[in-house]
């Protein structure tokens, strides 16, 4: 292990690593590496660690990954702990520890037991057999997955062995995009198939949704295995099939037809097999062209469904529109396969630049009801207003980072190296947005004959009017708001208020950004000495309460939990909004309400990410249970002001040295540091950070609401429906005019 990877295990700065090289004879000696690049054996730094009273504050994914980087590429140890997952996830976090403590030679014949019986069930598994040498993987592993959960440990394999491989591009769906896609089946599917299955997030989405069958496909076999083992763990009394190989050359089940298809299929695959498939029976719609891999994903999975059966996939933009797809499109129509386009915002899912699209079919049913409209949704703005369809800024969402799904290891992208869990990091606002288009779909669904359309949101259009030259079926063209949607009186009225609105609260940014006689510190900027969090929580100043990561304990099809509290999120924190989570958001192991004065923190942030990291439980907190991707601390008040630690710890700094990550950043809550100060300073520091945080939330409303009353404007001049007011200079120039 590296200096870096040292600082990060003891909670201390590389500079601290490089004092005690310097100062103690007895620090372990590089066993590798060179003179400026020292390599390290993990368990003798951790024996030294362990000796002078410094426990590990590296988070047990962060653990993981160091014990399998320390094993060297090619050791295949990832792929051989899959399923000692599984096997993990069933034992409890007493049993997990026993094992953990074990000497080596019993633990890893204690794991190939216990992990034996599970091969059968993955694909293209080896036997299992782990060497003397995996005895820290081993270790590590089931660490994790005493703290951090199975599907965490399950991701950093997978992570592992991906970056080992030749694939690139490969992402995971996000959970709350899984959970959309899922709930827009049928309530009575049982059968589910997903031919590009990748991390088997969609598949997990379809058991909670009650199915009691789940098949899957993917060409790439780690990606096969982790879909397993996630089914083992998520749906254990589940059937399941998984099968490794290219879904369209080589599709597992030829014979099986099944109620449904979620499917994140790869995109833009110009190597899908366009020759060699050319007379293939499945392309019922026409042949899909060479560079319209998408349509062939399309008509593969209508393919596999039984009449009547419902497909959701997720899809590019481009789909539809682009002129080489327009036949295709057009038959997928006027047979009334297509049911429903939903537009998803830029930042839900990768690749982040542009917002996919998700796309429901129906397999036609002989002597089937004729459908006669197609629902579109336009989800690209956080709100829409329901007189106008411009976007409202009162609910604005962070968008965050999302995942792609199916594995494609023939076209560039991002690294597979960016973590898997990334996906499950998503801070968007998936409850809103899914809300807002099962909504939609539901009533479209029930009566689509005398579907009520919501203009600028959602409407539903003839198939005649989608049947013209070019067979567009963009949302954003079909659900816009025109003249004839809005009421010019209702316009004016909310013109008025968006302006009363923002008068006041300019007038509330003003008083919180005026000057409270800040002074400098003196020459210097002030020094201190600082303690970790895992410091002031072994001294009793503090409790650690973890939340950061989704539970993955429970049984197969139990859905969401039933729960009477709100759920604080990870949103909420950044934005200073009351709890707004749902069921769907809460953490399994949140038991712990939150109580005023506790100190938020944002589990999981996007690079560069501006947005609050931390705040202080109000009085509207009270009695709120932890949503997924935060953590709380509670301080004791004789000794730790809130407002002082929240301040401390969201500093750029310290939240930079407490992560790991680029491009989305994993917060471990122990690393954080704080300076010692008496308690009567700290409260002159809390209320500092308060006035600072009071700041940031008003700028944030006054410029939601400045976009808001712009847009709102801009709509209301172009659709004819306001008049410009009168102003002295336009009277004069009218005047002169008809001079």
């Amino acid at each position: 292990m590296t200096a870096a990877e040292i600082s990060r295990i003891a909670g201390v700065t590389r500079a601290t690593v490089s004092n005690w090289r310097r100062r103690h004879d007895d620090f372990p000696a590089p066993s590798a590496g060179t003179e400026a690049s020292p390599l390290y054996d993990l368990p003798a730094v951790q024996a030294w660690l362990r000796g002078r009273g410094h426990t590990s504050t590296a988070s047990p994914t962060e653990e993981l990954r160091t014990a399998l980087r320390l094993l060297g590429p090619g050791s295949g140890v990832a792929a051989r702990l899959f399923p000692l997952v599984a096997a993990a996830s069933r034992r409890s976090r007493e049993e997990l520890a026993e094992l953990a403590s074990v000497p080596d030679d019993q633990l890893l014949a204690r794991a190939e037991k216990a992990a034996g019986g599970l091969p059968a069930a993955v694909p293209e598994a080896e036997p299992v057999h782990y060497d003397p040498d995996d005895a820290g993987a081993v270790r590590a592993l089931l660490g994790c997955v005493r703290e951090a959960g199975a599907q965490a440990a399950l991701d950093v394999l997978a992570e592992r062995e991906l970056d080992e491989g030749a694939a690139s591009g490969v992402y995971q769906t996000p959970e709350g995009l899984a959970r959309l896609m899922a709930q827009l089946l049928p309530a009575d599917v049982s059968r589910v198939l997903d031919p590009a299955c990748g991390s088997g997030t969609l598949l997990a989405a379809a058991a909670r949704q009650g199915a009691q069958e789940l098949f899957g496909q993917d060409s790439i076999p780690v990606q096969g295995q982790r879909t397993a083992v996630r089914l083992l763990i998520a749906a254990p009394e589940a059937e399941t099939a998984i099968r490794v190989g290219d879904s369209l050359r080589a599709d597992a089940f030829p014979d099986v037809t099944v109620d449904a298809v979620l499917c994140n299929p790869p995109f833009a695959d110009r190597d899908w097999g366009h020759d060699e498939l050319a007379y293939d029976p499945r392309w019922a719609y026409g042949v899909p062209p060479r560079f319209e891999s998408e349509l062939a994903w399309v008509q593969h999975a209508l393919a596999h469904l039984e009449p009547g059966g419902h497909a959701v996939m997720l899809l590019p933009p481009a789909l539809a529109f682009r002129a080489s797809g327009r036949r295709v499109r057009a038959e997928l129509i006027r047979a009334g396969a297509l049911r429903a386009v939903v537009s998803l915002p830029a930042r839900a899912a990768y690749p982040l630049h542009i917002g996919l699209q998700i796309w429901v079919f129906q397999r036609p049913e002989p002597g089937g009801t004729d459908r006669t409209t197609v629902l579109f949704v336009d989800g690209e703005a956080d709100h829409r207003d329901g007189v106008t369809g411009t976007p409202s800024a009162t609910g604005t969402a962070t968008a965050g980072a999302g995942s792609r799904g199916g594995s494609r290891s023939r076209r560039s992208g991002p690294s597979a190296s960016t973590p898997a869990s990334a996906a499950s990091a998503s801070s968007f606002d998936w409850a809103e947005l899914t809300e807002r288009v099962l909504d939609q779909w539901a009533a479209f669904t029930t009566a689509p004959d005398t579907y009520a359309d919501e203009p600028g949101v959602a409407r539903a259009v003839p198939l005649v009017d989608l049947l013209d030259d070019v067979v567009d079926v963009t949302p954003a063209r079909h659900v816009r708001a025109t003249a004839a949607d809005i009421d010019p009186a209702a316009l004016a009225r909310r013109v008025q208020d968006l302006h009363d609105q923002l008068a006041t609260q300019v007038a509330a940014l003003a008083s919180a950004s005026a000057s409270g006689g800040w002074q400098p510190s003196g020459a210097t900027a002030r020094e201190w000495r600082t303690a970790t969090v895992s410091d002031l929580a072994r001294g009793g100043a503090l409790t650690v309460l973890r939340a950061a990561t989704p539970g993955t304990r429970g049984s197969k099809g139990s859905g969401a939990p039933t729960v009477d509290r709100p759920i604080l999120t990870a949103q909420d924190v950044s934005t200073g909004n009351p709890p707004s989570g749902g069921a769907v958001d809460l953490h399994a192991d949140a038991a712990q309400p939150v109580a005023a004065g506790d100190v938020l923190v944002r589990a999981v942030a996007s690079g560069g990410n501006q947005a609050a990291m931390t705040r202080v439980a109000d009085d509207r907190d009270a009695g709120a249970l932890l949503g997924q991707h935060v953590h709380l601390l509670r301080p004791d008040p004789a000794r730790l002001d809130a407002w002082f630690l929240a301040g401390f710890l969201g500093a750029d700094d310290n939240i930079a040295s407490a992560s790991t990550g680029s491009t989305l950043v994993h917060v471990t809550p122990g690393r954080l540091r704080v300076p010692l100060l008496p308690l009567e300073e700290q409260r002159r520091y809390g209320e500092a950070f308060r006035r600072v945080y009071e700041l940031r939330a008003a700028v944030r409303r006054t410029a939601d609401l400045a976009a808001d009353t712009a847009a709102t404007l801009t709509t209301g001049l172009t659709a004819g429906v306001l008049l410009p007011p009168d102003t002295p200079d336009s009277r004069g120039a009218s005047d002169r005019r008809s001079v």
